[in-house]
């Protein structure tokens, strides 16, 4: 890893909030400036400034190129692997431990448990008290005897977040340069529990002693650089791993693509999935996380699916929804007076008949993926809408549902018309107080929904 001199130093701190381009472009060559480092920091610095609030605020850390700044972990997805990891060792915790710089976290936890279920509720008061988070970096740190290895290092966002529950953290990584950076940025970090090891991860997985936790990352390139999707694509193939990994820990955590299908993800790991998590922020969904550990019993249970979209949070047990893609079981209330849009993490839960059963509200048709309710619903997690008008695709009903809209956020599922057809169908611009939805209601009529935003 290339050390940045005083030179290089000095002019990031002096420019760092000023455009990369241009900086590349006018700045002037001083000898002893190393300006594309200069570059990478500054770049880098921004973008963790949005991405990770409490690296940018630490002065020694050192960032990679562009390219995997972007593809790292968020602060707001690496803390909540962190509550993933301390939630499932908290019962078999008998020290106290403190996990460093988790005030953000915590108060995150604390907004979004009264959306948890009773058992979820449980455990998560279990692994407070076991854990007793704190963001006071004088804390007395009494750290449980608890260990974990990370076996895709990468930058080391995830592990920075992991390994501070932890009493023994094991960094692995093949890439030496990633290695030295990590070395640095854990030093930087305080972590002094961090251990840096350059190495295959799946050699050192067969050769390590058994800890109490592991997590993977694997890389969803080919060797030819094409992004991949499928487990078995992946580097390293968690599913030829599968045996090895319940061997060598209590639990492990998976990072996968959102991209699949979370369900036949469970089948391909033949009941060893304790726990699905998908996590999604800004209502992107940004990742799937497996939870693998032992079966408890001979039959394979169904796993626990838990929906993250920021603060807002729910859980359920997906043996108890085996029919989450049931449509239109529940009738349409008289009066339609609100709208509901689940947040992206349900959406690609597909728990459809939770939704209805846990909030009240009822699909609007087929496949359309949107709820009704005559009353307001408190803390839906998604977006709420108050119905204003319903109408057909004829004239008449366009005309009286528009009532001299000229513009209108538009939106459309499960309708023959894509949202730019439709827009260029009403003629309208894009924008306003007014959010349209076309849909297919219970009975196969194509409707539009005029609604504003609650």
């Amino acid at each position: 890893m290339t050390i940045m001199n005083d030179e290089t130093r000095e002019f990031v701190a002096m420019h760092r909030n000023e455009d990369v381009r241009e900086l590349a472009l006018k700045a002037k060559r001083v000898e002893g400036l190393d300006l594309p480092l200069a570059l990478d920091q500054i770049a880098g610095w921004q973008i963790a400034r949005k991405k990770l609030p409490q690296w940018a605020s630490c002065e020694g850390i050192v960032y990679p190129p562009h390219i995997s700044m972007e593809q790292c972990s968020s602060q707001f997805t690496a803390q909540y692997k962190s509550e993933i990891a301390q939630t499932l060792l908290a019962p078999a915790a008998t020290v106290r431990a403190r996990v460093s710089d988790s005030g953000e976290s915590d108060n995150q936890t604390t907004k979004s448990e009264p959306q948890l279920s009773d058992s979820a509720e449980s455990v998560m008061q279990t692994a407070k008290s076991a854990f007793q988070l704190s963001d006071s970096p004088e804390s007395d740190t009494l750290v449980a005897r608890s260990s974990m290895v990370d076996l895709t290092g990468g930058f080391g966002v995830d592990f920075s977040y992991l390994a501070r529950g932890f009493s023994q953290a094991t960094y692995v990584e093949r890439q030496r340069h990633l290695c030295d950076l990590a070395e640095h940025n854990m030093a930087a970090l305080g972590l002094d529990q961090a251990r840096i090891v350059c190495g295959d991860g799946v050699e050192y997985l067969r050769q390590m002693d058994p800890v109490d936790f592991i997590y993977l990352d694997p890389a969803r390139r080919d060797e030819h650089g094409s992004r991949t999707y499928a487990i078995e694509d992946c580097t390293p193939n968690v599913l030829e791993l599968r045996d090895l990994l319940l061997a060598k820990s209590q639990c492990t955590l998976v990072k996968l693509s959102p991209m699949l299908d979370w369900r036949k993800a469970v089948a391909d790991f033949d009941g060893t999935v304790r726990e699905v998590h998908i996590v999604a922020t800004g209502n992107e969904c940004k990742e799937l996380l497996l939870v693998l550990g032992q079966q408890v019993h001979e039959e394979p249970s169904a796993p626990r699916v838990f929906c993250v979209n920021d603060n807002q949070r729910i859980d359920y047990d997906s043996a108890a929804y085996t029919q989450g893609l049931r449509i239109g079981g529940k009738p349409l209330p008289e009066a339609k007076n609100y709208l509901y849009e689940p947040n992206a993490s349900i959406m690609k839960a597909g728990c459809f008949d939770l939704v209805e059963e846990r909030f009240g509200v009822a699909q609007v048709g087929p496949s359309s993926h949107l709820f009704v309710s005559a009353t307001p619903v408190a803390d839906f997690p998604g977006r709420g809408f108050a119905i204003e008008a319903i109408g057909g695709m004829n004239k008449k009903d366009i005309k009286r549902l528009l009532n001299g809209t000229k513009q209108a956020n538009i939106a459309v599922r499960n309708f023959p018309l894509t949202a730019p057809q439709l827009r260029k169908k009403l003629k309208l611009a894009d924008g306003g107080p007014v959010y349209l939805f076309g849909t297919t209601m219970q009975g196969c009529d194509h409707v539009l929904l005029r609604t504003s935003k609650i």
